[in-house]
């Protein structure tokens, strides 16, 4: 192919090219000038979504990646522009999410001498990505930007830094352009591991599955749904894997652990194999461990090999891809027997415990139910941490994979507004995109319904408003006494109807069912960027609860007295 000089900040966006990127979120600064000019002459090439901070951009990335598959990007500058970045970073590292974060420091002769907005964000970010470069020298550039794409995306997808001095991006060098290097995982081949697995499953009587946000990484879902037939048994997942199975299936018993639901904790403590599939058994997942599914013998299927008995002690494990290791298991495994076991755990769905009727105030169940019924099953949610966020798994309907864009592992409040305008991006018009909120959480980054007004990109805010931080003063009602430090928001600001209209952003208020649906309707016909505040009961409860330190089987179904 044919050389062609160029400076570091042109090998930067053309790399970028070569990876098929065409989106990228950001905020300019000093030290990441050059690459800046640099997109000015790009002509549109690589659109840019400047955001009101880069921590929207680093969680717009993210929920960019999630809801596509693709690599997410993000931009910023040095010192508190990258510092910036990096709750974003964590919650994608948390999640196995694939997203490059490039930002530039200072030129190769200032480091180290605490210069003007420097800071070595490398060392901050090492125990936080799956990979970071410090890029002094303009020739080893784009070698460096291949070999992150590459790690972003390939095996447990994660994210990666790349952190370029300001000289290294004016710098002038050769560029040969090349194909991007394709990740293909291998087939499962033949074992002694996946002969013991395969044995115990066949003679498996009460087998149950996991399924774990692995198994989307992997596209493994068709995989998935021949391996349960075959099995004829109950399967549910982790919060990260909701749309790995349709949740309308028969055989699907609902989310696991501290607000799983009665059949999964029950199902999971009452198995004689258990077979979990790419996920890693948190602590949300197993509560107390010593007490974790005692009788039944665990195959664990991971393509982590770090994961293998991290957090509880399995029989057989399966390293490898999701994807090639149920080909290799559905090639092998025979048909089970009656369902009975199945039937069994099914029973307990109906335990689920359901608060929404005719004559009930506005409230989340029934919320998550009019989003479904006015999207026609297609929306794509994304939520806030919280309530909220345990509210829309448990009631969310998830047909297909991708369609919950969450922070599973570290919580990151703040993340939904940037995660829903990254995953809108992505999708364009194929879906729609609503982020479900706590007012808490909500405030954390409101500063991006600037990003969602200038760009007309069409995200639907709901507002579960109850003017608590929610799920904290949950646990001190049940477990501190009713002492409600520092959560109560009630009359607090600001107005979110008028915070909205103050950005540009259509707001309605919703303090019953007919306003609500008044509310969501206008908003999904005029396709527009919305926020809908919606007001719910200060002592709505996430339930059932499993509480800290009990089996996940010994279960909490009903509210304290308050």
């Amino acid at each position: 192919m044919e050389k062609k000089m160029m400076n570091g900040a042109q090998i930067l966006l053309h790399c970028l090219l070569e990876q098929g990127v065409d989106t990228v979120f950001g905020y300019p600064g000093g030290t990441i000038l050059n690459i800046y000019d640099e997109l000015y002459n790009m002509n549109g090439k690589i659109r840019h979504y400047l955001t009101a901070h880069e921590q929207g951009a680093a969680h717009a990335a993210d929920g960019y990646a999630r809801a596509t598959g693709k690599v997410g990007v993000c931009f910023a500058t040095s010192g508190p522009g990258a510092t910036n970045l990096v709750t974003g970073i964590a919650t994608a590292y948390m999640d196995s999410s694939p997203v490059v974060a490039i930002t530039c420091n200072v030129a190769k002769n200032l480091l180290g001498r605490d210069t003007f907005q420097e800071v070595d964000i490398t060392g901050i970010t090492m125990p936080i990505t799956k990979h970071n470069f410090i890029v002094s020298d303009a020739a080893e550039l784009a070698d460096t930007v291949r070999e992150a794409f590459y790690i972003a995306k390939s095996g447990r997808p994660g994210p990666v830094l790349i952190d370029i001095t300001k000289d290294a991006t004016a710098q002038e060098t050769e560029y040969v352009p090349e194909k991007p290097k394709e990740y293909r995982p291998a087939p499962y081949k033949e074992s002694e591991s996946l002969e013991k697995a395969v044995a115990l499953l066949n003679g498996a009587k009460r087998p149950f599955v996991v399924s774990g946000g692995g198994v989307i990484s992997s596209g493994a879902e068709k995989e998935l749904k021949t391996f349960v037939e075959k099995l004829n048994c109950p399967v549910s997942s982790t919060m990260m894997g909701l749309g790995s199975y349709p949740t309308d299936d028969e055989k699907f018993m609902g989310m696991i652990g501290m607000h799983g639901t009665k059949a999964s904790n029950i199902g999971i403590n009452s198995a004689d194999v258990v077979v979990a599939i790419g996920m890693r058994f948190s602590d949300r997942v197993t509560s107390n461990t010593a007490k974790f599914v005692k009788n039944a013998k665990i195959i664990h299927i991971d393509i982590d090999a770090a994961e293998i008995c991290k957090n509880v002690r399995i029989t057989q494990e399966l390293v490898g891809d999701a994807k090639e290791v149920l080909k290799a298991l559905n090639e092998r495994i025979n048909p089970i027997g009656d369902g009975a076991f199945l039937q069994e755990i099914s029973a307990y769905k109906a335990d689920f415990p359901h608060k929404d009727s005719a004559d009930a105030p506005l409230n989340p169940e029934y919320i998550l139910k009019k989003i479904y019924e006015f999207t026609e099953d297609k929306a794509v949610l994304a939520t806030e941490v919280g309530q909220n966020q345990l509210w829309t798994a448990q009631f969310g309907k998830y047909l297909r994979p991708r369609t919950l864009i969450t922070s599973g592992g570290l919580g990151t409040m703040g993340f939904g507004t940037g995660a829903a305008m990254g995953a809108k991006v992505g999708l364009g018009d194929r879906y729609p995109v609503i982020s479900i909120a706590g007012d808490g959480s909500f405030r954390m980054n409101c500063n991006e319904l600037c990003t969602l007004q200038y760009y007309h990109i069409p995200v639907i805010i709901v507002i579960m408003d109850n003017h608590v931080l929610g799920n904290v003063r949950q646990w001190q009602t049940m477990f501190y006494g009713k002492r409600y430090s520092e959560t109560t928001l009630t009359d607090r600001g600001p107005d979110f109807v008028k915070l909205a209209e103050a950005y540009g952003v259509d707001g309605y208020r919703a303090k019953n069912k007919e306003e609500f649906d008044a509310a969501l309707k206008a908003a999904l016909q005029k396709n527009a960027p919305a926020v809908i505040d919606a007001e719910i009961d200060i002592d709505d409860f996430v339930l059932p609860m499993v509480a800290p330190g009990k089996a996940i089987n010994e279960i909490m179904s009903e509210k304290p007295k308050l």
